[in-house]
């Protein structure tokens, strides 16, 4: 049996076990407490086609014959795509996987050895179709949905959280705590926040001197590694806003920022850690002890955001090998998650979500190898080589304050 029959196999498998648990649980519970009715962001993706034309709608499947996935995994309309938008001005994603926001980030220097990396981040308005610029936040969470956000004012570690609607632009709620907050995660269905607290802020920057290989030194301001004030995460109900706070020991194996988020169980969280391996992640329960990872989450990594495919049965891993040619192709690594056995590669040098078993949204180069490295979003296949424009070229180095774009996706 070729990697072909067997990715083909497999789901078919889910295909006739499993159906995908529906997302939103968080909308349906803010539903109660809005003010005006908001709109399913099915009806943007209408509402975008008719209005921008550069949109573009794709099939996601190369041909009938392929299509082995559940009819309600992938969403007829395709895919949103704007090539000629880096960073995008309207809706940008595929299937139920969607750009809910992105963010770019600017040193602000507090004194002459200490500086701070804030966050700007755009919304997508669900009104428009169109990404919004929001300077009142430091930290976006989009929940399953794309109606409502968790949100962090500009100071951190800050002490209320806001449950924004995306629709009105307000605040809906305020969630207060007592310990100060730097990051937040939903749960996949959106009941629950996990929110990582901080003893200062988490994204301070320390002035350090940096010697190349040539043997020149410069001076930039680095994350201060081993310097973490992590202190512990409440894991708090949306609905009503309760919740507890754990402890987590300060280890020096973290970045100055390492926020939690649910895995994929929701009674254990986990964290990235710094170690001699990249991508290196702790679970921990939810009263703050380590604990192992779930059975299908022991061989993913923390640096690779898709994970886990909608139904669980596919992992995402990281870069396999890269391909010279103009431009370069990166393939990542498609595993069996139970098993950290390799199924199959795909195109993409940072699988960043999975739109539904079969395809993914990634960073894939549009440069050459011998060349600085620029990505796009792209919409790649399992199983095929193609890949389907979804942005424009992100451009790095000294063009990345504005360009350098850091992707928020949620499931709708």
């Amino acid at each position: 049996m070729n990697v072909e029959e067997l990715v083909r196999d497999c789901l078919r498998e889910q295909a006739e076990e499993q159906s995908p648990a529906a997302p939103g649980l968080v909308d349906r519970v803010m539903t109660l407490r809005r003010r005006r009715r908001t709109r399913r962001i099915a009806a943007v993706a209408a509402a975008t086609a008719a209005v921008v034309a550069v949109a573009v709608a794709v099939p996601l499947l190369d041909s009938p014959k392929d299509d082995v996935r559940p009819a309600s995994v992938l969403d007829e309309d395709g895919v949103h795509a704007h090539p000629d938008q880096s960073p995008p001005r309207d809706l940008t994603g595929a299937g139920d996987a969607v750009l809910a926001a992105y963010y770019t980030t600017g040193i602000q220097v507090r004194t002459d050895q200490h500086a701070v990396a804030a966050r700007t981040y755009w919304l997508l308005d669900p009104g428009t179709g169109r990404y919004e610029k929001d300077t009142r936040w430091s930290f976006v969470a989009v929940a399953p949905g794309l109606r409502t956000a968790a949100v962090l004012e500009r100071s951190l570690p800050a002490r209320r959280i806001g449950l924004l609607d995306l629709a009105t632009g307000e605040v809906e709620r305020w969630i207060e705590v007592e310990r100060g907050v730097g990051g937040l995660a939903f749960s996949h269905d959106g009941g629950r926040l996990v929110a990582t607290t901080y003893g200062d802020h988490p994204d301070l920057r320390i002035k350090e001197k940096v010697r190349t290989p040539d043997g020149r030194e410069y001076w930039t301001w680095g994350a201060g590694a081993g310097q973490s004030s992590r202190s512990g995460f409440y894991d708090l109900d949306v609905a009503s806003g309760e919740g507890s706070w754990s402890a987590v020991a300060a280890d020096r194996d973290i970045n100055s920022r390492q926020d939690f988020a649910f895995a994929g169980v929701d009674d254990r969280v986990y964290a990235q850690i710094v170690g001699g391996e990249d991508g290196l992640q702790q679970f921990y329960d939810l009263d703050g002890r380590k604990a192992a990872a779930p059975a299908n989450e022991r061989y993913l990594r923390s640096d690779v955001p898709a994970r886990l495919s909608p139904s669980g049965r596919l992992a995402a891993l990281g870069l396999a090998k890269e391909v010279g040619g103009d431009p370069g192709r990166s393939y990542s690594s498609i595993r069996d998650p139970r098993t950290g056995k390799e199924i199959t590669e795909v195109r993409g040098a940072q699988l960043l979500a999975w739109v539904d078993d079969r395809h993914l949204i990634a960073w894939e180069r549009v440069t050459s190898l011998k060349e600085e490295y620029r990505p796009r979003l792209v919409l790649v296949t399992i199983g095929s080589d193609r890949v389907v424009p979804l942005s424009g070229v992100r451009e790095q180095g000294v063009k990345a304050d504005r360009e350098g774009w850091e992707p928020v996706f949620a499931r709708r």
